[in-house]
């Protein structure tokens, strides 16, 4: 809803759920544990796309029911208008889900560290996040390789770096 926006910050707080109950009907809940309740920070693009969407807003809620504003947007039609755009775009046909788990992979790939992501994710714990969400790519597995042999380097030294050379190899080795 607009009044968990905080223009101003550029947060949004996150602290109810969205479902159909058989039958139809929408119903607002709680998140389903206490660390989906949170607040995060938005991407100042994004804060700015939603101040603009809500000076032109008449409902309380971010993506309303254009038929009655005064409910929110049923998850079905937003996922069905998701379907048309992707394919009016010749896109590949993914799910809101598939969104979640690519943010995930790339967050981890370009440094977010595993809690702070769990925080934004709305996990309880990091462990969690990096098993469901991510997978290793060959990218990450090169930087971690970069960040070892970098560390070892700024500790050791480059002359106590016998990985980088044979002849050091050797004159450690006779020591």
């Amino acid at each position: 809803m607009w009044s968990d926006l905080d223009e101003r910050k550029g947060t949004l707080s996150i602290h109810r759920t969205l479902h159909k109950e058989k039958g139809g009907r929408l119903v607002v809940g709680d998140p389903k544990t206490c660390a989906g309740a949170r607040t995060i920070v938005l991407p100042d693009s994004t804060a700015e796309l939603l101040r603009v969407r809500k000076k032109a807003s008449y409902s309380p809620w971010i993506f309303h029911n254009p038929l009655q504003p005064e409910t929110p947007m049923n998850p079905s039609t937003a996922y069905h208008q998701l379907k048309k755009i992707l394919q009016e775009n010749k896109l590949p046909d993914i799910r809101f889900h598939d969104l979640r788990h690519t943010f995930a992979t790339h967050a981890l790939a370009n440094g977010v560290d595993a809690k702070t992501l769990s925080g934004i994710l709305g996990h309880t714990k990091a462990s969690f996040t990096v098993d469901t969400y991510t997978h290793a790519t060959s990218d990450m597995h090169r930087k971690a390789a970069e960040i070892v042999g970098n560390f070892l380097t700024d500790y050791l030294g480059e002359e106590m770096a016998p990985w980088q050379s044979t002849e050091s190899a050797a004159t450690a080795a006779s020591i």
